[in-house]
Order: structure tokens, then C-alpha cells, then sequence
């Protein structure tokens, strides 16, 4: 049996307690419910603001709602660019469920090796971390799927071009945050990208949304762009001048077609191109747009202009003799070489058979500050003003400095620079009777106001020259078109290197009209570096010339201005560079 206890008998509970000592455990025990109080009163009424938003940093969170980039469409209404859905897919790393099988179908979806999955998964951030952005929707359904815990998907917008490489240049292309890299993309990415809007929400720390908090803010859509590109002309004039880089062993080539009555670019093509929905392994020639980015001196296309200064000023008539025997010239040391010795010719046949000789004669008869004034209110020597990124100056050195073998050279287009889209710009003042009128690439809804260069009657003058230059007996005959009147002059420039020219690396060109007595179109066409023997522009550049002309004016449903006949076989032409 156990003894039983009489604590009322302890020793301990029968010692007397000081009263002090109850007294103060009574006096903390109110103070700490005090405290307490205190504390809970700052919280849920002084501090507030304070806890609230510390709570809503570790449990609330705006989600951004995507906005869906505008469209861009050609003069027509067709699609260039597009965005679709294409969700992106990511993790928390620590949640992860890690079963093998389901991570090696995980990473065979995801088209990346199981071992960098494995290390993103590893990821110091135990709690994000992007798998793979802008996935398809089959594949987003698939991974959906296998029901891995710990992954999810974010909806993001995936950019498409369905014209491809044939457009590249013109549209450029978006980074994976929808944001324009080159093109027009980025031209107007402030109107096109639009406005995101948001979603506050209360998330668990699985990440999963369990209240919306406050309003949702819907997204702004991006702007519709129109370009003044037509898309069917565009891919006609990357195809033929793709098939003459090819044929003529380039390295590149460019085509700009212009409407010459409203200023609207109907094609810009450069051939090396890309797929811009599909930039792998890329490189700047690919992405380069030359037609823009790239000068060169342009040879022989600068003598109308050189023609058309000096009939503005009553220095010369189209009749007006000019003697180039014995084909060459000597001046400040330098020779300056016709490929003939053409004897005495008008200026009309200066264009026509392309003198070097005649040319530089015909600007001796003006002033430097005279030809500086017309090649700047042509736009050389200046950013094109286009609605377009990396358009450059090129180079035109102030008339004070000019010396007298320089301005004999620029005669016959060497010493200043340009671009293929400068030198067709400037073309439209021939095209336009004499009024050089503003570009744009978007589409025009209203007449341009040009500036005035040449009078209506010298215009008319150069383009008559250009006619002859492009038919037989000028520098130019493979540039004639069936059913279409053209005119047009080529060149071929000698490529400088460091400082002085190569030997045996060119640049051919071609720029002309068509019809030629109403203008409706301006096409330039540049190629460099053939190799395959042939290198003069009438030959190498005319051809794709004449293609894109007699393709584009059908498209356009410009009537034939001249009967079709049986055609002959032009012979090439030298011509002088």
C-alpha cells in the first residue's frame, strides 16, 4: 500500500511567502497583458498600413496581362505580322515533382537535353525559374499532360511572319519580351506593342491564385500598322534578284521599287536574307538591310543628274556638243578614261553612251557650290527621312573643299556616296517633273508636296536620255520591257578598299522608270560583287530591271504604253564606269 500524503503538512507550503513577492507576479502578468494590448492596438490601428503591405508583399502579387501586339498589313490588307498565343513554361524548382520518366518526356517536349533541365532546376531561386518561353500550343496541351507538380505556364504572345525571308528587312523582328529589334517592328514598336494591363491577386506558396484582389486593369491592344509595301511585288523582286545574286556568284544585292506619283515604297529587298520568326544562327550580312545601311559611290547612275543641274542652270542644251576625244582626260594628275574613244558627242549622247570624258566636262561648266546645292536638295549627304531605323547619310563633303579632280570625278558618281535608297529617291524628281517628293513605307492617303529641283521641261529632257540609254545602242538595252516604255541608266563602280579601289571587285547598278512619259514607278537595283565575269550594271543589274518593271506595272494595272513586238536579242554594251 502506498503511505499517503499530507501536504498540507510540508514544510514548504506551510513557510510563509512575502507578499511583495505575489504582488509582483501579479504586476508583470498586467503588464504583459498590457503589452499586449498595446501591441495589438498599434498593429490593428497606428501601424496598419505598414503590416498590410508587408502581407500583401509576401502573399499579394499583380500578374501582368499581356496586350497583343497589332498587326502589321501591306497596302492591301494582308498579313505581314501577327501575334498568336504561345504560353511560356516555368517552375518552382523546390515543389518540383522529380520523377524521372516524367522529366525526361518533360525535356523531350521542351526540345532541350534532360541535363540542362536538371539545371535549371537547380536554380538558386527556389521559387522561379523560366523552362522554355513561347512554347507552342500542342506542346503546352502535352506537357498539361503529364501533370508534373510544380510546373505551370504563363500566356505570352508568340510574333509570326508569314511572307518570310522575302520581307525580313522591311518587318524586321521581336525579342521573346515582344519588344522590336529591327524593321518596322521597331519603328513602331510604342504603337504596335499596346498597353499591358494587370490582375492583383492573393497567391499560396504554390504559387496557385486563391482571391483576386481590388480591379482588373484589361489590357490595351497594340495599333494596326499598314505598310505602302505591296507583299506580292516585294516577293517578285526578292525572287528575281535571289536568283541573279546566285546566278552572277554576288555576295548581295538590293531592289527598291517606288510609286513615283505618291512617294510609297512597294518593295525593299535584300538578298542575303532570314526567317525572322526563325533567327538562328545569324549573322550581319543577313541581317544588314544594304538598301539602307550600305553606301557605295554609284558610278555612272550620277551622270543624269550631273546632265540635269547643268540644263537647269543654261549651262547646255540636249543639242549642245561636247568633244570627248580621244576618250580620255587629263586633269590634276589623274587620268579620267572612257572604254571609247566616242568623239564628239550631245549631251544627250553623253547619257546614252555613258562618257566619262563628256560628263566631267559637263560640270566644269558649273560651279562647285552650284552641283553641292543640287545634290543636297536631292537628298545626298543626308538621313533619309523614312519612317525606318539605320537609314544613313552617306558621305558629301562641304563644296569649299572640293579640288578640281574632285569635282570631275563626282561628275561620274566617285568621291560622294550614297545609298540604293538615296539614289532612287533622288530619281523621283526626274519621274515627278522635276519635284524630289517625300518617301514614306507607310501607306499614303494624300498627294505629297514636293520640292521643287528641276523645271518640268528638263525633266522631261533627262528622261528622254534615259530612254536612250536604255534601248539599243545606249549602255542599257536588257533593261527594255515588254508592252512598257523605260528609261534608265546603269553603273558600275570599282570597290574601294581601304584607300584606295580594288582591281577586280565591283558594284553594278541599274535605276530607271517606267512608263517613261508618265512615270508611274522609280525601281534600283544594286549588286555586289558578281563574279561570274560579268560586272557591268547594264548586264548584271538591267535584267532584273526590266523583271521587276514589267511585273510590277501589271500589278498595278498600268496599261501597256507601247505595242509588243517580236523581240530581239539586245548585244551588250561596254560602258564607261
Amino acid at each position: 500500500m502506498s503511505r499517503s500524503v499530507r501536504y498540507t503538512s510540508s514544510p514548504l507550503l506551510a513557510s510563509k511567502t512575502p507578499v511583495w513577492r505575489s504582488k509582483l507576479v501579479v504586476a508583470a502578468i498586467a503588464m504583459g497583458f498590457v503589452g499586449l494590448a498595446a501591441r495589438a492596438a498599434y498593429i490593428q490601428v497606428i501601424g496598419n498600413d505598414f503590416f498590410q503591405r508587408q502581407g500583401e508583399v509576401r502573399f499579394a502579387r499583380t500578374l501582368e496581362l499581356p496586350a497583343n501586339r497589332g498587326r502589321i498589313l501591306d497596302r492591301n490588307g494582308l498579313i505581314l505580322a501577327s501575334s498568336v498565343i504561345a504560353p511560356s513554361i516555368w517552375a518552382i524548382p523546390e515543389d518540383v515533382d522529380r520523377d524521372p520518366a516524367k522529366l525526361r518526356e518533360l525535356a523531350r517536349l521542351l526540345q532541350m537535353p534532360l541535363a540542362d533541365l536538371n539545371k535549371k532546376l537547380e536554380n538558386e531561386d527556389k521559387t522561379f525559374v523560366w523552362l522554355k518561353r513561347q512554347v507552342d500550343e500542342p506542346i503546352v496541351q502535352q506537357i498539361n499532360a503529364l501533370k508534373i507538380r510544380g510546373i505551370y505556364q504563363r500566356k505570352e504572345y508568340k510574333r509570326q511572319y508569314p511572307e518570310g525571308e522575302a520581307i525580313a528587312h522591311v518587318l524586321g523582328f521581336t525579342n521573346v519580351e515582344d519588344q522590336g529589334q529591327e524593321g518596322v517592328e521597331l519603328s513602331f514598336n510604342k504603337e504596335l506593342r499596346g498597353k499591358p494591363g494587370s490582375r492583383r491577386v492573393i497567391k499560396d506558396r504554390l504559387g496557385r491564385v486563391v482571391e483576386d484582389i481590388g480591379d482588373q486593369v484589361p489590357p490595351v491592344e497594340g495599333k494596326e500598322i499598314q505598310l505602302s509595301i505591296d507583299s506580292k511585288v516585294q516577293f517578285f523582286a526578292y525572287q528575281k534578284l535571289r536568283d541573279a545574286v546566285i546566278a552572277h556568284r554576288a555576295k548581295a544585292g538590293s531592289v527598291v521599287v517606288l510609286d513615283s506619283v505618291t512617294g510609297e515604297v512597294l518593295a525593299l529587298a535584300n538578298y542575303p536574307s532570314y526567317v525572322p520568326d526563325k533567327r538562328v544562327n545569324l549573322t550581319g550580312e543577313q541581317l544588314r538591310n544594304r538598301a539602307l545601311t550600305d553606301t557605295f559611290e554609284p558610278g555612272s547612275t550620277m551622270k543624269p543628274i550631273t546632265v540635269g543641274m547643268a540644263l537647269e542652270a543654261g549651262r547646255v542644251k540636249p543639242s549642245t556638243l561636247i568633244e570627248t576625244s580621244p576618250g580620255r582626260f587629263q586633269i590634276g594628275g589623274f587620268t579620267i578614261s572612257d572604254t571609247h574613244n566616242y568623239g564628239t558627242l550631245t549631251v544627250e549622247g553623253v547619257i546614252q553612251k555613258s562618257s566619262n570624258v563628256g560628263a566631267l566636262k559637263i560640270a566644269q561648266k558649273m560651279t562647285p557650290h552650284e552641283m553641292w546645292d543640287t545634290y543636297t536638295s536631292l537628298g545626298y549627304g543626308q538621313k533619309p527621312q523614312i519612317e525606318f531605323p539605320g537609314a544613313v547619310t552617306g558621305r558629301l563633303r562641304p563644296w569649299k573643299t572640293w579640288k578640281p579632280v574632285e569635282q570631275a570625278t563626282m561628275a561620274y558618281g566617285y568621291g560622294l556616296s550614297a545609298s540604293l535608297f538615296q539614289m532612287a529617291h533622288s530619281y523621283t524628281s526626274f519621274a515627278h517633273d522635276g519635284s524630289i517628293i517625300p518617301v514614306t513605307i507607310l501607306k499614303n492617303h494624300e498627294a505629297p508636296v514636293g520640292v521643287k529641283v528641276f523645271s518640268a521641261e528638263n525633266a522631261h529632257a533627262v528622261r528622254k536620255m534615259l530612254q536612250m540609254a536604255a534601248a539599243p545602242g545606249g549602255t542599257g538595252p536588257l533593261a527594255q520591257t515588254l508592252g512598257y516604255s523605260v528609261g534608265g541608266k546603269s553603273g558600275t563602280a570599282h570597290k574601294q578598299v581601304g584607300k584606295g579601289y580594288a582591281s577586280n571587285k565591283y558594284r553594278s547598278w541599274f535605276t530607271g522608270m517606267a512608263p517613261i512619259e508618265k512615270p508611274r514607278i522609280i525601281v534600283a537595283v544594286m549588286v555586289d560583287e558578281p563574279s561570274d565575269g560579268q560586272y557591268f550594271g547594264g548586264i548584271v543589274a538591267a535584267p532584273i530591271f526590266s523583271e521587276v518593271v514589267q511585273q510590277t506595272l501589271r500589278m498595278m494595272g498600268v496599261p501597256p504604253d507601247i505595242d509588243v513586238k517580236p523581240q530581239v536579242t539586245a548585244q551588250p554594251v561596254e560602258e564607261s564606269f
